[in-house]
């Protein structure tokens, strides 16, 4: 083992470096050459810091080293590297995913691409946008708004999520229900394999069904067939200004019975949104201007933003709403008024953490008119574990994001969460649905794997992997 005196003589070394082995401080070397020291980091405070999303229920594993490259080439490089050493590659964006699909495996590789945050071309014409990974949603799409053009794509975390992240889960949010989820807005993708080669999936063109679909292999893939080091965009002309409705309803049935009716109505809603009466009192908690009734079993945001037609369409949903025994409706007239609905539904995981304290939150999905059936199962499973259970989502498609709450430190609290989360996964597929809709597998769900398909689709996956990786260095433990 390499001594401290040692360590004081040697440029590359750090207070954490004396406790790597030969192999390993080579591999760090091998790094430093390519990226430069500054993009490559081995302290371990900084390490076990990067070594988790926000969705960790234990301690992170201890990576080798945290690289932040600034180039496709300079990616490349790294996983030439890690290749040829078969070493375990993690790549990671904002962090912000809630499945340790970013988690650190011992010995890995951090591959942060945050700093890789350009938009790099917005073309009007063709209505594209080519952007690095690292960009931040919200940020896109202020930046295409400002010309004329819409990325209609609005997850939860839309203020802070890269785009890469929501390339590689697939992310949908408040408004796939009419505008799809991110793989509908994708084109073409420069993707870096895991021997370092360096690809471009897809086409730019509207059409294009030359050879296989590999983009849409890529898209929600968790980083283990690739990493994406740009990508090209399909956008939208602008909409138009927003108007929208807040409705509280006394049970749950008439909550889902008016959602039902609103998605299905001949005027679609851009966003169809719905929390619950724990989720109601624990915005109420943490931003007490909402000012929502505490005693409402459900609560449904709406949105339209038909050209022309938006404020014609929420007095439809209004009457919706009152047909099925709405106690309260607050009308949005314009699009800031909608922003702010809009915003009390993004506090669902900000209140939640504030009354919790620790989540584990689900991301199930199912046919829209099997909704109430999985509410209940929901319900179930709390009265079952004890578990406390709070629950949003998109009842516009069918989406819902259950989050269990255990108490940090607390065994048997951890235990029972990890049961309502097993039960309502296994209850899930049983309704014809699916363990996730947008976050997806990540660590956290992959035991649920083998109820959702049979081994031989399984296998099948397995396969593809291989071929994309057979050393099995992206991101292993994840997704499959």
């Amino acid at each position: 083992m390499n001594t401290a005196a040692d360590a004081s003589k040697d440029p590359i070394a750090t207070p954490s470096d004396v406790l790597l082995s030969d192999a390993q401080r080579s591999a760090v070397a091998r790094l430093i050459e390519a990226l430069g020291t500054e993009h490559v980091i081995t302290d371990h405070a900084q390490l076990l810091d990067h070594g988790h999303d926000t969705g960790v229920d234990d301690a992170p594993a201890l990576a080798l080293a945290l690289v932040r490259p600034t180039t496709t080439e300079e990616v490349a490089a790294v996983l030439a590297i890690a290749n040829d050493l078969v070493l375990p590659v993690v790549p990671q964006g904002s962090r912000t995913g809630v499945v340790g699909g970013a988690d650190a495996v011992p010995g890995a590789i951090l591959l942060d691409l945050t700093l890789m945050n350009r938009i790099l071309h917005i073309d009007v014409d063709d209505q594209l946008v080519t952007v690095q990974p690292g960009v931040i949603t919200g940020d896109l799409a202020a930046a295409v708004r400002e010309q004329g053009l819409f990325y209609p794509v609005d997850p939860g975390s839309v203020h802070i999520s890269s785009i890469g992240g929501n390339i590689v889960t697939n992310a949908g949010g408040m408004r796939c229900v009419k505008y799809g989820v991110t793989g509908d807005s994708v084109r073409s993708l420069t993707v870096v394999l895991a021997d370092g080669t360096v690809v471009r999936t897809g086409h730019d063109s509207v059409k294009g069904v030359a050879g296989l679909d590999l983009t849409s292999l890529i898209v929600g893939s968790e980083g283990t067939l690739g990493v994406v080091t740009q990508a090209t965009l399909a956008l939208r002309p602008l909409p138009g200004e927003a108007a929208g409705a807040a409705a509280l309803f006394a049970t749950l049935e008439d909550a889902l019975a008016a959602a039902a009716e609103t998605a299905s109505s001949a005027r679609r809603p851009s966003a169809l949104e719905m929390l619950d009466q724990r989720t109601i009192q624990a915005i109420n908690r943490f931003n007490p201007k909402a000012q929502l009734p505490d005693d409402a079993a459900a609560m449904l945001i709406v949105e339209s933003d038909e050209i022309g037609r938006a404020t014609d369409d929420v007095a439809e949903y209004r009457r919706i709403f009152e047909n099925h025994h709405a106690v309260r409706i607050d009308l949005a007239q314009n699009a800031a008024e909608v922003d702010a609905l809009l915003e009390i539904r993004r506090q669902l995981h900000p209140a939640l953490y504030a009354d919790f304290g620790t989540l584990l939150t689900e991301d199930i999905a199912v046919p829209r008119g099997r909704l109430l059936k999985l509410l209940r199962v929901i319900e179930q499973a709390a009265a079952d574990t004890g578990a406390p259970i709070a629950t949003g989502g998109h009842v516009g498609d069918g989406n819902l994001h259950p989050v269990v709450g255990y108490v940090a430190g607390d065994a048997d609290s951890l235990a029972r969460a990890h049961r309502a989360y097993a039960q309502i996964l296994t209850r899930t597929i049983e309704l014809g649905g699916t363990i996730t809709g947008e976050h997806g597998v990540g660590t956290l769900k992959r035991s649920a794997l083998g109820t959702e398909f049979s081994s031989g689709l399984l296998a099948l996956q397995v396969r593809v992997k291989a071929a994309f990786d057979p050393r099995g260095i992206l991101n292993p433990g994840k997704k499959l």
